[in-house]
């Protein structure tokens, strides 16, 4: 139990420079949220809805953290700050990592019949500050979706969302993926105090990237011409 707790406590460090201890971890909102969770999703499976339903309520009353108690979350998730709603359906696979203000939200069944509502996450997935991801879709292993998008749509593997709607951006593949504080693909040498001006100096790379390949789509016709 004390194994296990302390290996999920750093994998939250890897993953936060701010925490000087495991001790400061374990004031997290997430993690109590998390701990909050694991109960109420036993009750859940208990069929003990009322009781699991008051655990969820206690829990978002303290951490301002709202996960539905039928939500199927796997190892090592890390929720960073809070403000986060996780639906009954959404599956959450292993080593995820959240941001604050996201929602895995569902759609309406329009024969209203309860089913699958909500997204997917597969393992090693980011997802950034005030994304939305919405529906019965899957966002595959190691995608990461940045901070604001909108994903209505599967995700696929490696993939990095950004916009509304969300849409695959350019990022330059150099062996093993780096870790994307806020899903957001920027330089690879990210520092958080500069925070802003590395997500600035993304979305002008993103830009740039963009502005190369539609001046090659428009030049290719004039060469074949020649």
């Amino acid at each position: 139990m004390l194994a296990s707790l302390r290996a999920y406590l750093d994998s939250i460090r890897v993953r936060d420079p701010a925490p000087r201890s495991r001790m400061e971890i374990l004031l997290y909102p997430g993690v109590w949220a998390l701990g909050f969770h694991r109960i109420a999703h036993a009750l859940y499976c208990s069929r003990l809805f009322f009781l699991a339903r008051w655990v969820n309520h206690v829990s978002r009353f303290f951490t301002a953290i709202d996960i539905h108690p039928g939500a199927q979350i796997g190892k090592f998730f890390f929720i960073d700050h809070g403000f986060t709603v996780i639906g009954e359906t959404a599956v959450i696979g292993d080593n995820v990592t959240i941001y604050q203000c996201v929602t895995l939200g569902g759609t309406n069944p329009a024969d209203g019949v309860a089913g699958k509502r909500h997204p997917t996450l597969e393992d090693n997935v980011i997802i950034g500050s005030g994304a939305q991801v919405l529906g019965p879709i899957t966002v595959a292993t190691g995608a990461r979706v940045g901070a604001n998008a909108v994903v209505t749509r599967d995700v696929p593997e490696g993939a990095v969302m950004v916009g509304i709607p969300a849409r695959p951006t350019v990022v330059e593949g150099k062996g093993e993926k780096p870790f994307l504080a806020y899903g957001t693909p920027c330089s690879e040498m990210f520092d958080p105090q500069t925070q802003r001006v590395e997500l600035l100096r993304c979305e002008i790379e993103t830009l740039r990237k963009r502005l190369d390949a539609l001046l090659a789509d428009h030049e290719t016709p004039e060469r074949d011409r020649a």
